[in-house]
């Protein structure tokens, strides 16, 4: 293990843990408030009868830019020098570019305008995050890491709710150019925050007269298969955010259709469901991070992976929506818990020399969730419910979903939770509950 790969010592400042995290606010509101935006727009594009099919489509038609940006720039952000530091330049970059594809997004008339826009919009949001995302190991000792994780979590579900609840609006006006454009506003703010006050972490990597081409590819290394705890974590976390992906890409499908509700309903409900997972999102992030300290990292997300498996069995049987804030509640519980262990996990268990690439290489799970969940769900959501469109399909692909859950605690057992400098120093694998 080199001096480079070593975790940082320094005890950071909360303001320090509070700043690395803010940007995740930003980044949250957009997708929190474009995901609602999708499942209300598209289906109004196509076919009638077809809008689950095209929404799982459209995930599907973006995922090769979601895959190849993020990790292959955060490999680059780790060997680059600037007089912002490594990280800092390609997040305003992207922070300046959502802003403008969000407003081609707003004004979008045609099914295929949508998608261009949204390919566009995950270019420019990944370009920004897989850097960004390298903060976390460049700066955070180990024993705040249960902290700053949690912190994440708490910022990605408040602008969740930010982004849900200034979408909302359209429903009554039916303008989306407006709010869209002040999600990105709002992410743009976050990203000068994080440019201005978030200090540099570990010097770049040395490029020993590689070119930028050359570095990028090697983000796509089959080195990183050797990383196995790594292997399986990535994909225990994209089981698992799948399995709320089929809420929240389908819960603005499901009021319609179970529900019959129309615009006025959605105005009030959609949001209060937003709200609810991630309040009670919020609300777990915290106490599971530090539980997570005490408790270990994998029976945390064991127990986060039961409350989102009961969660989508309540959702799909609802028979009111006052029920499926229930179920919703769960879910958000599960969430909250995942998302601040998981990222202290990961954060625990990565070469940090390499931050920037393993930790864009983890959001491949983030990025193939939506898809891999639209996957499952828009086809048994359409076939299922039929040409009219009944609520059995929604209610279907809700209870399917509780699969995603079981498979993120079965590729999570094998992993190795203990820190990779333990790990090298003595190989010998550690029990799997711990």
């Amino acid at each position: 293990m080199t001096a480079l790969d070593a975790r940082p010592a320094e005890h950071l400042p909360a303001r320090q843990l509070l700043q690395l995290s803010v940007y995740w606010l930003g980044i949250q509101a957009i997708w929190g408030g474009v995901g609602v935006f999708t499942q209300e727009r598209i289906p109004d594009l196509v076919p009638a009868g077809q809008g689950g099919s095209y929404i799982a489509l459209t995930g599907w038609l973006i995922l090769p830019i979601v895959l190849l940006v993020q990790p292959t720039v955060g490999m680059l952000s780790d060997f680059t020098i600037s007089r912002w530091g490594r990280r800092k330049p390609y997040i305003a970059i992207g922070a300046v570019l959502d802003v403008l594809f969000l407003a081609g997004l707003a004004t979008s008339q045609t099914y295929l305008s949508v998608v261009a826009f949204l390919a566009l919009l995950q270019f420019s949001s990944n370009f920004a995050q897989g850097p960004f995302q390298g903060y976390v190991p460049d700066l955070v000792p180990g024993p705040q890491v249960g902290l700053a994780s949690a912190l994440i979590g708490a910022m990605q579900t408040i602008g969740f709710v930010l982004g849900n609840g200034i979408i909302a609006v359209a429903y009554t006006s039916g303008e989306y150019v407006v709010p869209l454009v002040l999600l990105g506003l709002v992410e743009l703010a976050t990203a000068i925050g994080t440019i201005v006050w978030v200090r540099e972490g570990s010097a770049a990597k040395p490029r020993d007269g590689q070119s930028w081409v050359r570095i990028g590819m090697s983000a796509w290394g089959l080195d990183i298969l050797r990383e196995r705890s790594f292997v399986l974590l990535v994909a225990s976390r994209l089981a698992f955010i799948a399995g709320i992906q089929v809420l929240l890409g389908f819960y603005v499908v499901f009021l319609t259709r179970v529900f019959g509700f129309g615009a006025g309903e959605k105005a009030v409900w959609v949001p209060v469901i937003g709200i609810i997972v991630a309040v009670f999102t919020a609300i777990a992030t915290i106490p599971s991070g530090i539980l997570s300290n005490r408790f270990g990292r994998k029976p945390m997300i064991y127990l986060a992976a039961a409350a989102g498996s009961i969660g989508l069995l309540v959702a799909g049987l609802a028979p009111s929506p006052e029920i499926l804030i229930v179920g919703a509640t769960l879910i958000g519980i599960g969430s909250g818990t995942f998302v601040a262990v998981d990222w202290a996990l990961l954060t625990d268990i990565i070469p940090k020399a390499s931050s920037g690439r393993y930790m864009g290489m983890s959001n491949l799970a983030v990025g193939l969730a939506g898809p891999v969940a639209a996957l499952l769900a828009g086809p048994i959501i359409d076939s299922v419910g039929g040409a009219s469109q009944t609520g059995d399909g929604p209610r279907a692909a809700f209870l399917a979903g509780i699969g995603f859950f079981i498979a993120s605690a079965v590729f999570l057992r094998p992993v190795d939770p203990r820190p990779r400098e333990l790990r090298i120093a003595a190989p010998i694998a550690a029990p799997t509950g711990s």
